[in-house]
């Protein structure tokens, strides 16, 4: 259901371009102004300390709105949900930081993040390796999801108000929009996020996180797996817009039967 599969070209490159700097003074409180005479003692006693006083601007500081590491960790992400990133494969840090534009440090960084969520190991003096996985692990998988977010939704659509359930409209058709033009990783990250939407609503942000762990692991790709076509990306997704329409109705059977046939799917 959420496998990735190899396309032509590398994915856009997430060079850094972010404004560096951020500077200027805030407004004084009319508490902080006192006599111009005390200013100067307290500019004279503040610079021998090394400190820096009202009367001065700050230094300018760094600022980075995304880290590089974050940028890359998603583009990384992203490979794996495509096949770019093929299982069996050994990538070199620096080999990965030519193509995205980075120096190899963040990378590095991203991958080893990787490693600790399982999509990659590390291979010393080489690199790393993405991941082999069989059917069995991805059935196992759903298994697990299943048995964490059944029971949960099915209590949800019995005390969740339809005007709740609505707001989440638009996550459902940003499966299907990514779905239609058949970008795996856009529907992967659409996906996750409709899924985090319902879940989040039982309150409980420890289930929220581990059931989206096990969501991402299941959709990195399978060793030789068959490709994903567009149109059982359509029929995924339309299972989204289904539950929903289920939920708001406070239809139970349909409720339980769509959530399973979601997971059942999953390793299609």
């Amino acid at each position: 259901m959420e496998q990735g599969s190899a396309r032509e070209g590398a994915r856009p490159a997430y060079a850094p371009g972010v404004s560096p700097y951020a500077s200027g003074n805030a407004a004084r409180a009319p508490q902080d102004r006192v006599p111009e005479q005390a200013r100067g003692r307290q500019g004279e006693e503040g610079r021998a300390r090394g400190e820096h006083t009202h009367s001065e601007p700050p230094a300018p500081r760094a600022v980075q709105r995304h880290s590089v590491r974050g940028q890359i960790l998603d583009a990384l992400r992203a490979a794996l949900v495509d096949g770019e990133l093929v299982p069996g494969q050994v990538y070199s840090a620096p080999a990965l930081g030519a193509r995205f534009g980075v120096s190899a440090t963040p990378v590095r960084e991203a991958m080893q993040r990787l490693s600790v969520e399982g999509a990659v190991e590390v291979v010393p003096n080489r690199g790393f390796r993405v991941t082999e996985r069989g059917p069995r692990e991805l059935a196992e998988l759903a298994e697990v999801r299943a048995l964490i977010e059944v029971p949960v939704m099915l209590s949800l659509a019995r005390t969740v108000p339809a005007h709740r359930w609505s707001v989440l409209r638009p996550l459902a058709e940003a499966t299907v929009a990514a779905a239609a033009v058949g970008d795996r990783a856009a529907y992967a990250e659409s996906d996750r996020a409709f899924h985090r939407a319902v879940l989040t609503l039982s309150g409980n942000e420890q289930l929220v996180t581990v059931a989206d762990e096990l969501h991402r692991r299941s959709q990195w790709p399978l060793v030789a797996g068959p490709v994903t076509r567009r149109a059982e990306l359509l029929a995924d997704a339309a299972e989204h817009t289904a539950l929903l329409d289920a939920l708001i109705a406070q239809d139970l059977a349909v409720v339980q039967a769509l959530v399973r046939e979601h997971f059942n799917g999953a390793d299609r």
